[in-house]
């Protein structure tokens, strides 16, 4: 039976290195893929899924317009399909993620963030937590040693930023995974 699958994290904690050692596993045992990244995440170039170790590989673009059910998935006979950036899909991207798990009975595993610099949660996280049938949180640490679970986002004297625009691109320079008392003390 497939399944959807939400695996979650803050920033750096190899979310996107994993989602490339899945694809590689069903690629070496025969079984063909489909990679979707963001357009919205531009820091390695379009088209791309890339980790912080440096491995990098072609991906297909998901932006609003993109409708998951019009692909053929059995014409391509399509093992799996993997989803970078996940908390950049619509809700109706997600029930549509849904219903190609569970009607066309193709795994789907997304990758994501859950929440944002503010501690909120992004639109499609949202929905992929109500959804997902199942949800692993991969696992990161603060500079303090804790389990980092939030995304801090921070200005060019690394001071924590607390307002601005959901969606700011941008890495290690720009965020840093925190701890929920570090997220709060912060401030």
């Amino acid at each position: 039976m497939a399944k959807l699958f939400f695996r979650y994290a803050a920033m750096n904690a190899g979310k996107s290195t994993a989602l490339l050692q899945v694809a590689h596993n069903y690629e070496e045992r025969g079984h063909q893929v489909r990679l979707y990244t963001s357009s919205v995440d531009d820091r390695y170039g379009r088209g791309y899924i890339t980790s912080r170790l440096g491995p990098k590989r072609d991906a297909e673009v998901f932006d609003a317009g993109t409708d998951f059910l019009a692909l053929d998935l059995k014409g391509q006979a399509v093992a799996c399909l993997l989803i970078d950036e996940a908390q950049f899909l619509s809700k109706a991207q997600v029930w549509a993620l849904h219903e190609i798990a569970h009607n066309h009975h193709v795994p789907v595993i997304c990758y994501g963030l859950r929440t944002d610099f503010q501690g909120e949660l992004f639109p499609g996280s949202a929905v992929l937590l109500a959804l997902a049938d199942e949800m692993d949180e991969m696992k990161t640490i603060c500079d303090c040693g804790r389990k980092a679970t939030m995304n801090m986002r921070v200005d060019a004297s690394n001071r924590k930023v607390t307002e601005g625009a959901q969606v700011e691109i941008g890495g290690n320079a720009r965020y840093r995974s925190v701890c929920g008392r570090c997220f709060r003390q912060e401030a």
